[in-house]
């Protein structure tokens, strides 16, 4: 059996990138290297939710890929697109040490959920204010669960408030993302339920319009039960559903089509 290793490496601001890592054996030969996926929790942008942290990331390491997952500033350490300074930390933190790592550099990508979603886009789509726009650090591929897009009619209200120390709705829309997509967007799957009250499906059915306007490669599921925040829908994180939980799987599949990455 494969074994794993485990690093954390500290971020600016007080972020954390947590690394599981799948050790490189040479009776694995087509596996010496593999692709990333950083998985980026939710929380509002008030706390970092651990049921979408390391079951998300076990997940995607026992389908063969290296995984990691990002601690991230909250509250009012999300303000000055922190947040997103830190991603962009991380990403460029796992490509300066691919060789190192065994991560393929042209394959990682981030998967975010709620609002942790609305944050693992922005590393795809938005450049910090003051710097350089730099390609190197954004991510090959972007997965979303019950992501939190829009700054309009259907917003989360709670994350923009958060990210914008500001009740204005007129500041919360430079958060909004669906705004953002450009043909330049890297391939995202997305998937959400019909009942979720929280952040409305209407945040993935905007997203999507500008994928499919902007031409750019994605894949979406729409399950019509489960409220907000089921993770990976099983009674680990304490919203077990067996259909639901498919939705891991077909992220798989899906990512190892995008990446050409096949190990069966």
């Amino acid at each position: 059996m494969t074994s794993m290793q485990f690093e954390m490496c500290a971020l600016p601001g007080g972020g954390k990138l947590e690394l599981y890592l799948r050790s490189p054996d040479p009776a694995m030969p087509n596996a010496l290297r593999r692709p990333l996926v950083l998985v980026v929790p939710g929380g509002g942008y008030e706390h970092v939710s651990a049921r979408e942290a390391d079951p998300v990331a076990l997940q995607f390491a026992a389908a063969g890929y290296h995984a990691a997952v990002l601690t991230y500033s909250v509250g009012e350490g999300a303000r000055d697109h922190q947040p997103l300074r830190q991603l962009r930390a991380a990403i460029g933190l796992l490509r300066q040490n691919a060789e190192r790592w065994g991560i393929l550099s042209d394959r990682i990508a981030v998967c975010g959920f709620s609002a942790g979603g609305h944050l693992a886009l922005s590393g795809a789509v938005l450049d910090c204010p003051g710097e350089a726009a730099d390609r190197s650090r954004k991510p090959d591929a972007v997965l979303l669960a019950y992501p939190v897009i829009t700054a309009g009619e259907y917003a989360h209200r709670g994350s923009f408030v958060q990210l914008s120390g500001s009740e204005d709705r007129a500041e919360h829309r430079r958060f909004g993302l669906e705004e953002k997509i450009t043909p330049d967007t890297p391939p995202v799957f997305v998937w959400h339920t019909m009942e979720d009250a929280t952040v409305p499906v209407e945040n993935t059915l905007l997203l999507l319009a500008a994928l499919r306007k902007n031409h750019v490669p994605c894949e979406a599921h729409l399950f019509e039960k489960g409220g907000h925040g089921t993770s990976i829908s099983t009674a680990e994180v304490d919203a077990a559903s067996a259909h639901r939980a498919h939705w891991v799987q077909l992220a798989v599949e899906w990512l190892n089509d995008t990446f050409d990455f096949h190990l069966e």
